[in-house]
């Protein structure tokens, strides 16, 4: 026979593939139906999966750790100092503004004092994973409004060790001098670390494994990298999540941060997936068709401050009034953290068994919820993503009938991809090619159309259908197998327009004699860039 674990595991991704599937069906956020799948799963419905299975909740907490990872390679070390600003300010301003109000009204319900306290700081979270989630599938994650969100957010997760450490206080063990002392030299000494171990990666070991060019060991290097410094924190006493962030932060902000993220998309969807179920688990249905007064009450309750505290803390960021409620309504939620402060308590005897059921299911009900009102949040404050922005523009040129053909790019180096970023901005049916795996599948997890292999053989031109195309881009940084390559384009399709970039302006002749319509020299840019600069030099 399996052990219980396994059968609980199949249950869970089993239930979350159907939920999965009758959303895309409904058109509304898997999210959404993870959460509900959970909670049918769990000990108030069908009563089939345990919350308190330890091995679901070690899979859960890979599949937070994946997230954050992903967060932290969306950032870089410079975007953080210049976004310091709207974190501390918009951070601070929004847990107070929830927290305070929420503390008092308990305490006005007759809460015992610590009680209070306890669940209006714990109200004051909402989901990092969950709101950068929602905003990567809606394509808002780089926008200006989704980073202050995510800035917001971030101050949340950093306070959650000074918010423990206040529990110690409320349950008559507080900490003493030296444990405060601790954590400024604990958090002090990550961030230093952080620092060198970034340095170390992207001088050193990030281009020596590109050099290897396989998907097996890049996956294997991101896991190891995420697990250290993941473990590294936890060893310090701050928050594992924390560590995930940062362990991002240290392989961002180069150019192999996408294929990171990119090759370890599988793993984290899967895993995120078992988070979003197992943290549906949690609601007790029977607790809501017995109370559903209390429940809906202070769901709504809930939603009312946190979009109110949201909005003036994004507002506070210079995001506009629209936009700040828009964003506001995204983060009226109650995120996982909040649960860890809950459970704090609840061990420590602050807050009865029947309180923290209520609170788990006004939680869980404002995160099945929180999908649909980050939709509702982004249409009501008029947001576009950049890619709505350019398929717009894209449907405009169709419209007057001026809108690109098909392009391809050989070679996806710096260079190349640049072009390629223009070339699909511009609305070009791109097709994608290099010899390294490595480029090519991190692009085509991203939805490109890739092939992998040496553009100079004509069976991998023939397979990717050049004749069909109107635009050809070589980005190979070898003259010589660029000629060989454009040779090959040109006696497949005569009418394509071929740029070619190369590194001698000897070769510009060789290229142009080969069929190429334009030939690029590093050579000649880089002279005339050094005259103009010379001119200015000059001039000043």
């Amino acid at each position: 026979m399996p052990p219980p674990f396994l059968r609980e595991l199949l249950l869970v991704l089993a239930f979350g593939l159907l939920a999965g599937l009758i959303c895309k069906r409904l058109r509304i956020p898997s999210l959404v139906g993870y959460l509900i799948a959970g909670s049918i799963l769990g000990h108030g419905a069908l009563g089939w999966v345990s919350r308190h299975t330890h091995e679901i909740e070690y899979l859960a907490e890979a599949g937070v750790f994946l997230l954050l990872f992903s967060i932290g390679l969306e950032f870089s070390f410079d975007e953080l100092a210049r976004l310091r600003r709207h974190i501390l300010l918009g951070g601070a301003a929004q847990m107070l503004a929830c927290a305070v109000p929420a503390g008092i009204a308990l305490y006005l319900l007759d809460f015992p004092p610590t009680a209070a306290v306890l669940l209006g700081a714990a109200v004051s979270f909402s989901s990092t994973v969950l709101v950068f989630k929602s905003l990567s599938e809606a394509g808002h994650a780089d926008t200006p409004h989704g980073r202050r969100a995510i800035g917001v957010l971030l101050f949340q997760d950093a306070a959650l060790v000074p918010l423990l450490l206040l529990t110690s206080v409320l349950v008559g063990d507080p900490p003493t001098a030296t444990d405060y002392l601790w954590l400024v030299a604990a958090s002090a000494f990550f961030l230093l670390a952080i620092l060198v171990l970034r340095y170390l990666l992207t001088v050193w070991m990030v281009p020596f494994l590109s050099s290897h060019r396989s998907l097996e060991l890049t996956v294997l290097f991101s896991l190891v990298v995420l697990g250290a410094v993941t473990m590294f924190a936890s060893t310090l006493g701050l928050p594992p999540a924390v560590g995930a962030f940062a362990a991002g932060l240290c392989l961002g902000g180069n150019r192999f941060s996408g294929q990171f993220d990119a090759l370890l998309l599988p793993f984290r969807e899967t895993f995120a997936a078992i988070f979003f179920v197992s943290l549906g688990l949690l609601m007790n249905l029977t607790q809501v068709a017995q109370e559903p007064h209390i429940v809906l009450g202070g769901i709504l309750a809930l939603l009312v401050l946190k979009t109110l505290a949201a909005s003036l803390a994004l507002w506070l960021t210079s995001l506009p009034p629209r936009q700040s409620l828009g964003m506001g309504i995204g983060l009226a939620h109650v995120g996982e953290f909040a649960f860890v402060l809950l459970l704090e308590a609840h061990h420590n005897e602050l807050i009865r068994y029947e309180t923290s059921e209520r609170f788990i299911a006004i939680g869980v009900g404002s995160l099945i919820l929180s999908p649909l009102l980050m939709q509702y949040g982004l249409r009501f404050a008029r947001l576009r993503s950049a890619a709505e922005q350019q398929d717009a523009e894209l449907e405009t040129l169709r419209q007057e009938g001026h809108a690109p053909g098909r392009a391809m790019v050989i070679g996806l180096g710096p260079v190349g991809r640049s072009v390629a970023s223009q070339l699909e901005t511009m609305g070009y049916e791109l097709t994608l090619v290099d010899r390294s795996p490595i480029n090519v599948h991190a692009l085509a997890q991203l939805g490109a159309h890739t092939l992998a292999g040496d553009a100079t053989e004509g069976t991998l031109l023939d397979a990717a259908e050049t004749p069909t195309f109107e635009l050809v881009v070589v980005c190979v940084p070898d003259d010589e197998v660029s000629l060989r390559v454009v040779q090959q384009i040109r006696q497949r399709n005569t009418t394509a327009r071929i740029l070619v970039r190369c590194r001698y302006a000897s070769s510009v002749g060789k290229l142009r004699r080969a069929g190429a319509d334009m030939a690029v020299s590093e050579e000649a840019t880089a002279s005339l860039e050094m005259l103009a600069r010379i001119s200015k030099m000059e001039r000043q």
